[in-house]
């Protein structure tokens, strides 16, 4: 239940070959996600510079912190690990990744993400000079997940199922949103460690452990598709909209539904059924081969057909893994071929004002020959309905 060394030795020749092919001598990467990408090693950001650099003979290093210089020892994939003292410093740190950079034989054509490490957390630090942007090639490479990364979204599937069906049998009219997603999350996470504790690591910026909550979509407030949390109180005739998830080693999937407290009303369910038709089309028309923005024109043909479009707010979906928004996007302005391997959250959405949202989420995978579901919560209105 982890990438294995040799699936990280695999992605770092496979960078290292494609910046050679843009003339490169190397690259340097800073951002957290990137870094533990290639090399396993998770850590906090915060003002010290982290870089991982890769020579394009395949050869990479690490710098980090002297603080992190053990951590980084045991838990990374790549055999050189250098460290600089302290940020600011007597020697500022970027002295120290010039060192190492000059160590793996990075001394020409420099490939980067970022025009040295981002200014966060009270750093300040001077840029590269000349670099080159590839970003592009980390993301695209990103975008195909390997069996072992399915399989470990797979994993986050089964325990957000968990967390979801706990926060349906917890909620009802009455109870705030803090305490039910608190219990379900709490009660999920707690499940998960007596399972595979002995196995698991997290591994995630965003989750502590499983979660399953509300953010606030609730009754009218569902509505706003990126609402925030208010300790909302439950009344019958809402409309909820939950999302569930959980972090395994650095890997995410995304489970959201619309459930109504209460028989709904035929408004309600008008619209919960236009949400389902357009997730179903959605996910009908994801096919390896062609552009995701097709599938994003598609859903917005139905939009069309009836007179939707007041109640559109966003486009189809994106993809997911190490980061719960990755690129490729479901939308009309990405050209980006589908391809086997890549894994999407399907998520079009209907928005009324004065009756809340409607959205499910689902998790698939990209196949030889189609999408694979990888989510699996129940997704008809009977089954989301909560006695009042």
């Amino acid at each position: 239940m982890r990438i294995t060394e040799a699936e990280f030795a695999e992605r770092r020749e496979a960078l290292a070959g494609r910046a050679a092919e843009r003339g490169l001598d190397g690259v340097v990467l800073f951002d957290p996600q990137y870094v533990h990408y290639y090399t396993g090693f998770f850590f906090i950001p915060t003002e010290r510079p982290i870089a991982f650099a890769l020579g394009s003979d395949g050869r990479g290093g690490m710098l980090v912190p002297r603080l992190e210089l053990e951590h980084a020892q045991a838990n990374t994939a790549v055999q050189e690990v250098s460290h600089y003292d302290e940020y600011p410093g007597e020697r500022h740190p970027m002295e120290a990744l010039r060192d190492l950079l000059s160590a793996l034989g990075i001394g020409g054509a420099l490939g980067a993400d970022h025009d040295g490490y981002p200014w966060i957390f009270g750093y300040r630090g001077p840029g590269l000079g000349a670099w080159t942007p590839v970003a592009d090639l980390v993301e695209d490479q990103m975008a195909i997940k390997s069996p072992a990364e399915i399989e470990l979204i797979r994993e986050s599937c089964t325990w957000a199922n968990l967390a979801h069906t706990l926060l349906q049998r917890y909620t009802h009219a009455g109870a705030t949103e803090t305490e039910v997603e608190t219990r379900a999350s709490n009660e999920a996470t707690a499940a998960m460690l007596d399972a595979i504790g002995p196995i698991y690591r997290g591994q995630s910026p965003y989750y502590a452990g499983v979660t399953a909550g509300y953010r606030g979509q609730i009754g009218r407030n569902a509505s706003i598709p990126h609402a925030h949390g208010n300790n909302i109180r439950f009344e019958i005739g809402d409309v909820l909209v939950t999302g569930a998830s959980a972090p395994v080693w650095g890997y995410h999937s995304e489970l959201e539904r619309t459930m109504v407290i209460g028989p709904p009303s035929d408004e309600q369910r008008r619209m919960f059924d236009h949400m389902l038709a357009l997730q179903d089309l959605a996910i009908e028309a994801i096919k390896p081969g062609i552009p995701c923005g097709e599938v994003d024109e598609t859903v917005r043909r139905y939009y069309d057909r009836h007179e939707l479009w007041d109640n559109w707010r966003h486009h189809v979906g994106h993809a997911i893994g190490m980061r719960y928004h990755e690129g490729p996007f479901l939308d009309r302005g990405d050209r980006t071929e589908i391809r086997p391997g890549m894994v999407f959250t399907v998520e079009p959405g209907l928005y009324a004002p004065n009756l809340g949202g409607f959205r499910h989420s689902d998790t698939i995978a990209v196949t030889g020959d189609g999408v694979e579901w990888l989510t699996y919560y129940p997704r008809d209105l009977e089954a989301l309905t909560l006695n009042a």
